[in-house]
């Protein structure tokens, strides 16, 4: 992936507008990408990452949250768990594409096409400085914390 690539996307936010990673150039921007809204493994990490979001605004870095779906059912996710950061809608996948999150992955016995669990940090300057793929949830958010804290 180009780094330069990182800042050239724009998606529907939660907020009621859209999202761009260059829109916080001069900040450093955790992007995580989530298989689906209100399940237990995606609660996790989005409730861990709340309960550090202070800390993380103190270390001068932004958050937001990545998923295929609708931003009605972000809406609802964000309200439920009192998440204090932006969820993008990504429907047709544009995004998850140009990050390579999509994969094909074995549920219930079934082959399906979905979000591999990942997240990529990107400095003040818009470059990719780590990424994360196939994580596990909990204690996730601290480790991502634990990186940014080591960025300028």
């Amino acid at each position: 992936m180009s780094e330069n690539l990182i800042t050239e996307f724009s998606l529907p936010a939660t907020s009621g507008g859209s999202f761009s990673p260059a829109s916080v150039l001069g900040k450093k921007l955790v992007i995580f990408f989530y298989p689906k809204d209100d399940t237990p493994g995606c609660t996790t990490e989005a409730v861990q990452f709340r309960d550090l979001y202070a800390q993380f605004q103190q270390a001068s870095c932004e958050i937001v949250g990545i998923s295929r779906d609708s931003l009605k059912s972000h809406e609802n996710f964000k309200e439920k768990f009192q998440l204090p950061f932006e969820l993008l809608s990504d429907a047709d996948e544009a995004v998850c594409e140009q990050f390579g999150v999509m994969k094909e992955k074995n549920m219930y016995g079934k082959q399906v096409r979905g979000i591999e669990r990942s997240t990529f940090v990107i400095d003040k300057t818009g470059a990719l400085r780590r990424e994360w793929r196939k994580l596990k949830a909990d204690g996730h958010a601290l480790e991502v914390l634990d990186f940014i804290t080591t960025l300028d």
